[in-house]
């Protein structure tokens, strides 16, 4: 089968809008979180979100919005776009010139495109409300593809010409690593020779604030301890937006093109807990059968690995959870393989957090360096026995596994390591 490269990455992040920024403040712990003004009020319960700097989407009309060089968009593709759209472009077109990619080398058939995104909630909001009012003829003409969980597909199909396979994905906080896996499967299959894949939200009021009803967010106001994955002390996630980017390629690509990849993508795997709509299953049973799954579709074992980037996302269930997982898979390397929750850093990206962390891995295997788990005073006794690092390690990070999980028990893991 053929082998399938990661050779670019493109980022619209809380700790950063390209990948110098995104590797220094992994590197150096710096968090993106932040006081968050529309949660000001006293009946909101929850104050922090880690927000995206230096775009300002709040505006109903996509013309007014601050878009920050260099990026130029036209109207005719504003018109189409939600805050999630507009930072999945932006990455994106980062991920394609990172990979030295031309526009022929995009548009044909043998380059497809993946998405996740659970859409635009508030411009949704928006147009439903303004239908009502004053009726539908009397809303903008493309509120639809700018708002529902399709539109980062339908827009960027469009806007990028592909030829090739597309399709979005939706399975909450797993749904950008689902399209990072059957992106691997079209090239492993010989279907595609190239896939370029994007994960994006919202990242405002309207697409965390909800959470707050499953008592799911964190309602710590202190932006400096409100994300502490593996932490006795967590109490919920903090909620993130942006938009992370990622191209897939085959070897015989690669070889082709000349270019330098990131890191080999080497299987993965999925599984379901078959539990709850909402919660972790508490032994972990189906995170664990997908960690399986991954290393086994990867031909490594327990023994490989040398670093897994935790789903982990502060939460008071879920993080032991997955904790009671990795002990399960890792058996006697529990202790040896590295572990951290960069979610410490960002927050939580819901659909995002799956191309984000692995992005953020791709970055670590080719700079040399693992992200440690921020924020942590008290180790949670269940997370006992893991080698939960606590600062950065300047080491290789060897063979990486990346988790994921989301609503309904879905669960997908993916492998990496040092492109060679």
């Amino acid at each position: 089968m053929p082998r399938v490269f990661i050779t670019g990455v493109g980022f619209i992040t809380s700790i950063g809008n390209d990948a110098g920024s995104v590797e220094t403040n992994l590197r150096e712990l710096r968090h993106g979180l932040a006081t968050y003004a529309p949660f000001a009020a006293d009946n909101i319960p929850v104050k922090v979100i880690a927000p995206v700097r230096s775009f300002e989407t709040d505006a109903p009309d996509q013309e007014d919005w601050i878009i920050p060089a260099p990026y130029k968009l036209k109207r005719e593709l504003l018109r189409g776009m939600g805050p999630n759209v507009l930072y999945a472009t932006c990455a994106l077109e980062q991920a394609i010139a990172d990979a030295k990619l031309s526009p022929a080398d995009v548009s044909n058939d043998d380059t497809g495109f993946y998405a996740a995104s659970a859409g635009s909630p508030g411009t949704l909001t928006r147009s439903i409300n303004r239908m009502h009012q004053v009726g539908a003829m009397r809303c903008p003409p493309l509120s639809v593809v700018a708002s529902i969980a399709g539109s980062v597909q339908f827009n960027l199909v469009a806007h990028l010409k592909i030829k090739g396979a597309s399709g979005g994905f939706v399975s909450a906080c797993a749904s950008s690593s689902h399209a990072l896996g059957f992106a691997f499967d079209e090239i492993a299959l010989g279907r595609q020779k190239r896939m370029l894949v994007v994960g994006a939200e919202d990242g405002n009021i309207d697409a965390i604030l909800p959470f707050a009803a499953m008592r799911a967010l964190s309602p710590n106001p202190d932006p400096a301890t409100a994300s502490r994955p593996f932490d006795r002390k967590r109490d919920g996630f903090v909620g993130t937006g942006g938009g992370v980017g990622l191209v897939l390629e085959s070897e015989d690509e690669v070889l082709r093109r000349g270019v330098t990849p990131y890191a080999e993508l080497l299987g993965w795997g999925q599984a379901s807990d078959g539990h709850n709509v909402a919660i972790s299953h508490p032994e972990g049973l189906g995170l664990a059968a997908a960690m399986r799954r991954a290393l086994k579709s990867a031909g490594v074992t327990a023994a490989d690995l040398g670093y897994v980037n935790a789903h982990a996302t502060s939460t008071p269930i879920g993080d032991v959870s997955e904790c009671k997982a990795l002990r399960a898979v890792l058996g006697e390397h529990a202790s040896r393989v590295a572990v951290s929750s960069t979610k410490a850093l960002t927050g939580h990206g819901l659909s995002l957090a799956g191309a984000m962390e692995t992005a953020f891995c791709a970055l670590a295997i080719r700079q040399g360096f693992i992200p440690g788990s921020a924020h942590i005073t008290e180790l949670d006794p269940a997370c006992e026995g893991l080698n939960i690092i606590r600062a950065t390690q300047a080491a290789s990070p060897g063979v990486v596994l990346n988790n994921s999980s989301g609503f309904g028990g879905a669960n997908v893991c993916l492998v990496l390591c040092p492109a060679g």
